[in-house]
């Protein structure tokens, strides 16, 4: 396969990765509603956990794992599944929509710093132009939404509530930009199948003890059939899907690229509003989407070839 094919498909599983992410984002709001924070983290890293023991297994050419990669997955697991799930959770319930969708635009940027700092990645011109498109698009897309008549999509909070559900947004943000970091260093000796299965693994560990408690107090039977089958898509979508499917295509993207993909997790969390929810789609949000994308198209376009010296045919070179 040439390296343009691999760079388009890399780029494809980037973008589903976050369109399942964002999907997922505005579907749990009803789950949310039905269960205890923890419980529906503790419970969706389980699901995850049962659906690919086998992905734990060490493969015949991978090499045993070393004390700095049990520390990066670690930390990517508590960054990118622990704190990220948590702070999104608890932070979209407490502040606006508008507020949300602003905060979250800033992840392209984010990680674009950080893997200019912990990977010392280049930072191309057309890389930023796309970062600021991404950040411009989604900015424009929340503020949109404030228009007279929009309808409301978060969780109503207590008076003075609205700052800190921004920082904990912003908390996420650090989180998923960490995340993608951390993917690109993994992804140079681990497979994306392994990746995925011991940072789920991870994040059940860690999520066990708040589980369990919210288990033992928390009455099952009140839960609906429906929200059931949404919690088995939520785990499989969050812990195995969109993790196997944004480590595959780091393999192969810079870090930094790669983050403008992340511009599809509130595009994605708009358009299941308009095509699930019943909300509406304005002018605006239409242009926001075009922006968006258009920055996209800037990460992906392959560079132009620059052209080589002009050698004679009598040239001795």
């Amino acid at each position: 396969m040439s390296t343009r094919s691999k760079n388009l498909s890399a780029y494809l599983l980037l973008a589903l990765s976050m369109s399942l992410v964002g999907s997922y984002v505005a579907l749990s709001k009803p789950l949310v509603a039905a269960l205890p924070v923890f419980l529906l983290a503790w419970l969706r890293f389980g699901i995850g956990g049962l659906a690919m023991p086998h992905w734990l297994r060490r493969p015949a050419d991978e090499a045993p794992l070393s004390r700095s990669l049990h520390k990066l997955i670690f930390l990517e697991s508590l960054l990118g599944n622990f704190l990220f799930s948590l702070c999104m959770l608890y932070g979209v319930s407490m502040t606006s929509a508008v507020s949300a969708g602003v905060i979250m635009a800033a992840i392209p940027a984010v990680v674009a710093l950080l893997s200019w700092l912990f990977l010392r990645e280049r930072i191309g011109l057309r890389v930023w132009a796309a970062i600021a498109c991404a950040a411009f698009g989604i900015a424009l897309l929340a503020l949109s939404k404030s228009a007279p008549g929009a309808p409301a999509t978060a969780l109503a909070g207590a008076p003075g509530s609205e700052l800190w559900g921004n920082l904990l947004l912003f908390g996420a943000v650090v989180c998923e930009a960490a995340y993608a970091v951390i993917g690109k260093k993994l992804t140079g000796t681990l497979s994306p199948k392994r990746i995925t299965a011991l940072i789920n693994l991870w994040g059940f560990v860690l999520m066990t003890p708040f589980g369990l408690y919210a288990a033992l107090r928390f009455d099952f039977s009140s839960v609906a059939v429906g929200s059931w089958g949404l919690l088995l898509f939520y785990s499989l979508a969050a812990s195995v899907w969109t993790v196997w499917l944004w480590m595959t295509g780091l393999k192969t993207v810079p870090a930094a690229r790669a983050g403008v993909f992340t511009v599809m997790l509130p595009i994605t969390s708009a358009l299941v509003g308009v095509l699930i929810l019943g909300e509406t789609l304005s002018e605006m949000q239409v242009l926001a989407f075009a922006i968006a994308l258009l920055g996209l198209l800037l990460a992906t376009l392959p560079a132009r070839a620059q052209p080589g010296p002009l050698i004679r045919p009598d040239d001795p070179r």
